[in-house]
């Protein structure tokens, strides 16, 4: 650990890049939860005060960086108002800029799904030496009880509503349901059976439509509270989340 801090912390003070010791700073995080609770879902749901922290961090002490982001989206922007510009210059297309503390709540939301998604390829990564198929079993039956994912969605919503700048912070509360979410897709996939293209058209999909972004919250929170997974288990006689999987997900 201590080694890998060293070059993040370099940097940080060369350059005053954060990003990486951050990073390696919520993964760590996450991977302490994990090895002391062995729960998964647990886990996950620490990505919460993780994005938290970190948004919070570079609102308070990153003042520099967030001149420097904003003034990155302001010249992107204004390009792109350029060239949505009609010919002849009748009319002009103004689009809004982010303020310091979205682009904060955006850093905040970045470092909590990365730290997610280096633990994920971590805990792969140790299945496929010591368990393989384990994770992707393991993985599938990430859920949420319906109480927690009720306290999700309204603290996100409670958040949206306090106006555009909030929505960043708000999306940091929706990481562990759009997790959950992947997982419902992944055990409904496993349960069908099938290849795997539909599960490569999803996730780009997902990237790139924020729509699909929030169909997948939905579905956490729908299954959370219906238990599709008890009822596809029911009808297809068989327990979704142990099916044999030679090929992790």
């Amino acid at each position: 650990m201590l080694w890998a801090i060293l070059p993040a912390a370099v940097l940080l003070l060369a350059f005053g890049d954060s990003g990486p010791l951050a990073l390696l700073l919520g993964t760590a995080a996450l991977a302490l939860v994990l090895r002391l609770s062995v729960n998964l879902p647990l886990t996950i749901l620490a990505s919460v005060p993780v994005g938290l922290v970190t948004g919070a961090a570079v609102a308070v002490f990153g003042g520099a960086v967030l001149e420097q982001m904003t003034a990155v989206f302001d010249q992107f922007l204004t390009s792109v108002e350029q060239q949505m510009a009609p010919a002849g210059g009748d009319g002009e297309v103004t689009l809004l800029r982010p303020t310091a503390l979205q682009v904060a709540g955006m850093l905040g939301v970045a470092n909590g799904l990365l730290s997610v998604l280096c633990l994920l390829l971590a805990r792969w990564w140790q299945a496929a030496l010591y368990n393989p198929g384990g994770f992707a079993a393991e993985f599938r039956r990430l859920y949420y009880p319906p109480a927690i994912s009720a306290l999700l969605l309204l603290a996100a919503l409670g958040l949206a509503s306090l106006g555009v700048q909030w929505r960043p912070w708000a999306a940091i509360f929706l990481l562990p349901l759009t997790f959950a979410g992947l997982a419902l897709l992944h055990a409904w996939q496993a349960l069908r059976g099938g290849g795997r293209g539909l599960l490569v058209g999803f996730y780009l999909s997902w990237v790139i439509f924020d729509l699909v972004k929030i169909l997948v919250v939905v579905a956490a929170v729908a299954g959370s509270w219906l238990q599709w997974r008890q009822r596809w288990a029911a009808r297809a006689g068989t327990d979704v989340d142990r099916r044999d999987d030679n090929d992790s997900d």
